[in-house]
């Protein structure tokens, strides 16, 4: 209970410096590491909690994920939430190890890229060699990022340019791909929903639903094929 109530104190105050351009550069830099440093303290635990393939799903990623409440969403599987807000795609490969590789999941969602997202092909497709070097039998779903608004919005266009490049790589090492983009998309304004976001960028809890109801398909076939796929192994 006591660590919990520290992390939740430190997603608090990270969240609030992730938010704010006034304070310090060394504050927020202090805050962060804080912040990362909780984060990897509750993964480690949950690492040695679960054996080898006991969760059914992890949701690697930034903020979206890290704001995610995946075991409200997924209440009928074991999951984990491995997203850190103000993560790039760097940021996240440098931290597969214990984020993801330690725990071996049967499923591994991943969204990543809306916050460097000029350059997070540098090691986006690193990170999927990654899973097949680390954790061959869990099946990868690669998530599109999604369309924004305000002064995020500023950057759709970029991002839809990126979710063919991701949906491409999906398809080079037979991972799955789920299109977020155009279902949080008002073809009206060419912007997400308003009811869907809290801020042009961030997702409301009706925005969440949708990205639920988008997803949960492709985690339901792809643990079937898991279990088949393992129950053969062990017989």
């Amino acid at each position: 209970m006591k660590r919990k109530l520290c992390i939740l104190i430190a997603c608090l105050f990270a969240f609030a410096y992730f938010c704010s351009c006034k304070k310090d550069d060394k504050e927020l830099e202090q805050a962060i590491l804080q912040y990362r440093a909780e984060k990897f303290a509750t993964y480690q635990e949950e690492n040695e909690q679960y054996a080898d393939y006991e969760v059914d799903v992890a949701f690697l990623g930034d903020s979206l994920t890290d704001g995610y409440d995946v075991k409200k969403y997924y209440p009928q599987y074991l999951v984990c939430n491995r997203g850190i807000g103000g993560e790039t795609t760097i940021g996240l490969e440098e931290r597969m190890t214990l984020s993801l590789y330690d725990l071996k999941p049967k499923v591994a969602v991943m969204l990543i890229g809306a916050n460097n997202m000029s350059s997070m092909f540098d090691n986006y497709e690193n990170i999927l060699m990654g899973f097949i070097s680390n954790v061959p039998n869990t099946k990868i779903v690669l998530l599109s990022l999604t369309s924004m608004s305000k002064e995020w919005g500023k950057k759709n266009q970029l991002a839809a340019y990126n979710n063919v490049k991701i949906k491409m790589l999906a398809e080079k090492y037979s991972f799955e791909f789920v299109d977020l983009y155009s279902a949080l998309l008002n073809l009206e304004t060419g912007e997400i929903y308003d009811e869907y976001t809290t801020d042009g960028g961030h997702l409301t809890p009706l925005g969440y639903e949708v990205l639920t109801a988008k997803i949960t398909p492709t985690i339901e076939k792809q643990l079937i094929v898991w279990n088949q796929e393992n129950s053969l192994s062990v017989l």
